[in-house]
């Protein structure tokens, strides 16, 4: 059907709405308000790609061979023309014509005439193909299952409104069809990296780790604080689950995952959310070095399988995920880009200091020179970074997580993975020296009693895990939203979340 309901001139919305609660209250006397009895057996976007072979399946073919179904759904389009009427039925999967001619209908065709788009309706009949070609339903029964007391926008290709996309996120996937086809995506990415990463030969087991601990901890973040009324004491939203994950290991599952909701009392932007999910995964007897070989497999793979191929787009930017991903040192990298800085400088504080104060850097008292290379990486590296590009070997000062490299002191075997400029992963050979940690642990308290609200906290418990025992492992924390964002070519986390949090309604 190619017809459209023509907008309607500027009306009172009260009004219209006061139309649809009379004709709710006919309705409700008449004892058919919300019924809960009809029965659905086949599907839109089934039927549709049943029959897409429109020279296969002429108009004869199809009455040659009837077949009855019973579809329900909204009124999206109607255009009513005497004895017959055209609809838009849309459910789930698709939409469907509805055929309805008074004749084949009988009585109900008068109170159908009196519905509104928005309503939810089942229809029964038998399959047809119109003059102009379009695969319909013949209705010979038609019921009014839930009456729409709020019009639709009168924009059929969507709101306008991006605010009101966000808030009403209901009205949102009814009108817009590339928000539907967005969630969709978001859904068949989190279901292949499943399959994915359960499949042989990595066989990655799937866990669930507490939501509230008593010790925020596992990445330098801000946390929520909640109160246990029983127990009368306060809790933290988890900022990761890291050190629950790796408490796992130690018990001897050698290779755990978990796609988890994060929470982190932190900025709202195109790139943050304060709810977020992610993919944080663990493998014993493998190095950092491996981790990325996973991670560009997974997200290869994924683009391959969901899209049907490695070559997106992403705000503006053509990125193929199909080579081989860079892989770059962050020292190099600020060196590349920054040739006002010399090798000798990189790990002299007072130098880079200079450096950054030049670069328009905020430098705090307690930033060694490892920090400060970490903010001339952020000031002048990371928005460089479009196609797929590792950044590795990052300072200890900045990765209290991540074991030390055995042939760099001061560096990390740890990496993030850029795309467009956006970090998308973080993943590194675990720290499973508990001296060590406890060391670290320890340095992050004094940067907290020092002012940085981000810093960790002291978890003995963790401690005493790794006393027990940590195999060497490697760690990766995925961000699932800025997955999607690249997938589905979004330009901001809202569009991929669906219901991303706003402020409230005056």
């Amino acid at each position: 059907m190619t017809e459209t309901t023509p907008p309607n001139p500027p009306v009172d919305e009260n009004r219209l709405i006061a139309e649809r609660r009379e004709k709710l209250g006919a309705l409700r006397k008449a004892g058919v308000a919300f019924p809960n009895d009809f029965r659905v057996d086949s599907f839109a976007g089934d039927l549709q790609a049943d029959y897409a072979e429109a020279e296969k399946w002429t108009a004869e073919v199809i009455e040659a061979q009837p077949r009855r179904v019973a579809v329900a759904g909204r009124i999206v389009l109607r255009r009513i023309q005497g004895k017959v009427s055209f609809v838009q039925l849309q459910d789930g999967t698709g939409r469907i014509q509805l055929f309805i001619h008074q004749g084949t209908l009988g009585e109900p065709y008068e109170a159908f005439k009196g519905w509104d788009v928005g309503d939810i309706v089942g229809a029964e009949g038998v399959l047809m193909r119109t003059k102009t070609g379009e695969l319909s339903v013949k209705v010979d029964a038609l019921r009014l299952l839930t009456k729409s007391l709020r019009p639709l926008p009168d924009k059929f290709h969507g709101l306008s409104d991006v605010e009101q996309r966000y808030r009403q996120r209901y009205v949102d996937l009814i009108v817009t069809e590339e928000s539907r086809r967005a969630f969709a995506l978001r859904s068949k990415i989190i279901g292949f990296i499943r399959t994915w990463l359960e499949a042989s030969p990595r066989r990655f087991m799937e866990v669930e780790t507490p939501m509230m601990h008593i010790i925020p901890g596992g990445a330098a973040a801000r946390p929520f604080i909640t109160h246990h009324n029983a127990l009368d004491i306060d809790l933290y939203l988890r900022v990761a689950p890291e050190l629950y994950l790796k408490r796992l290991v130690v018990g001897g599952f050698d290779r755990v995952y978990e796609i988890n909701r994060n929470f982190r009392n932190e900025g709202v932007s195109t790139r943050h959310n304060p709810e977020f999910t992610m993919l944080e995964l663990y493998q014993a007897y493998a190095t950092y070095h491996d981790i990325m070989d996973i991670t560009e497999g997974m997200i290869r793979e994924a683009a391959r399988n969901v899209l049907g191929t490695t070559e997106l787009e992403w705000d503006g930017a053509a990125i193929d995920v199909g080579p081989a991903f860079r892989r770059w040192r962050m020292e190099d990298a600020v060196l590349e880009l920054n040739p006002e800085i010399k090798p000798s400088e990189l790990r002299d504080r007072e130098a880079m200091a200079a450096h950054a104060q030049r670069l328009g850097v905020n430098v705090k008292p307690g930033y060694g020179w490892g920090k400060l290379l970490l903010e001339i990486f952020e000031k002048t590296v990371e928005h460089t970074l479009v196609q797929p590009t590792f950044i590795t070997d990052h300072p200890v000062e900045v990765s209290p997580l991540a074991r030390e490299s055995d042939a760099d002191p001061g560096i990390t075997d740890r990496f993030e993975l850029f795309v467009n400029g956006k970090e998308l992963a973080n993943g590194f050979s675990e720290l499973n020296d508990p001296e060590d940690q406890a060391a670290r642990f320890q340095a992050q308290v004094d940067a907290k009693d020092a002012g940085d609200d981000e810093a960790m906290h002291f978890d003995a418990d963790y401690i005493r895990a790794l006393e027990v025992g940590l195999p060497p492992t490697g760690g990766l924390g995925v961000g699932i939203d800025r997955l999607v964002m690249l997938l589905a070519n979004a330009s901001s986390i809202r569009d991929v979340l669906l219901f991303p949090y706003m402020r409230p309604e005056a």
